[in-house]
């Protein structure tokens, strides 16, 4: 019998249409990407390769639209959307804090193995501590689902589908995380509706979000230093002399001469 080799690499088989595969045993410096994401049927090309490259990177790799951008050639645009993407279909997490300064940041989770909406938000450890001040808490994505779900109500042309409330949702949380109220954000979603019937709901309710998008509040302005106020005048009882003291006394000069005739 012919001794069989595993670990061998596999000669592509000739004759055949479609693809081939000549696989080989990676011993070091490898990722392990499951099929899920692979063979992903919704999500595009661009997001399955973006997600693959992001779980391939060392824990604190900056992977921000900019820094990806900066790397690939396909451009803050195609990169901010395929980020999203791989957010709705629950590859990436990207909760924001707002910290007692005021400034926003992001925090960007990658999951190998896709979140369900019923799965807890993530909560890793900061990779380096932050100096700024501990993180107030931001609106959760239950919140903004809300927001989705109960649209019908006001409408009923926008009635969406569990699928499209998971996609949209990371949009209206950043309306709230910019202190949008929720009514406001409904608002904004159902004024001036077409009267025609709404073929895509999900469409135009994404394009509202990005369009009229407002800008994020102004920082807090720092604390005001305490006013320190001078201490009253008083008058000396030794020699009737105007001075500054909290308590009623004897000037400074006084005080001298007291301590020298002693």
């Amino acid at each position: 019998m012919t001794e069989q080799h595993p670990s061998a690499p596999s000669r592509a088989q000739s004759g055949t249409s479609g693809v081939q595969h000549v696989t080989e045993r990676h011993d070091d410096h490898f990722t392990v990407v499951g099929n899920h994401l692979a063979q992903h049927p919704d999500l595009s090309l661009t997001a399955i390769g973006l997600a693959v490259h992001i779980q391939s990177l060392p824990a604190g790799t900056p992977v921000g639209i900019k820094a990806l951008a900066g790397k690939f050639p396909e451009g803050e645009i195609r990169i901010a959307a395929a980020l999203r993407e791989l957010e709705a279909h629950g590859y990436l997490a990207r909760p924001r804090e707002r910290l007692q300064s005021g400034r926003v940041v992001t925090r960007t989770v990658s999951y190998n193995k896709p979140r369900t909406a019923a799965d807890p938000e993530p909560r890793p450890a900061p990779a380096t501590p932050r100096p700024e001040g501990k993180a107030a808490p931001l609106p959760d994505r239950s919140a903004a689902s809300d927001v989705l779900t109960g649209l019908r109500v006001l409408d009923s042309r926008l009635l969406l589908s569990e699928r499209d409330v998971r996609r949209l949702a990371p949009a209206v949380t950043a309306w709230l995380e910019r202190g949008v109220p929720a009514e406001a954000v409904r608002r904004a979603l159902t004024t001036g509706l077409p009267t025609a019937p709404i073929q895509h709901p999900a469409a135009l309710l994404a394009h509202r979000l990005t369009a009229l998008l407002p800008p994020p509040l102004p920082a807090a302005p720092p604390p005001s230093p305490p006013v320190v106020r001078p201490d009253p005048l008083q008058t000396c009882d030794g020699c009737d002399r105007a001075f500054r003291a909290p308590h009623p006394g004897h000037c400074r000069d006084c005080r001298t001469d007291a301590h020298r005739a002693a």
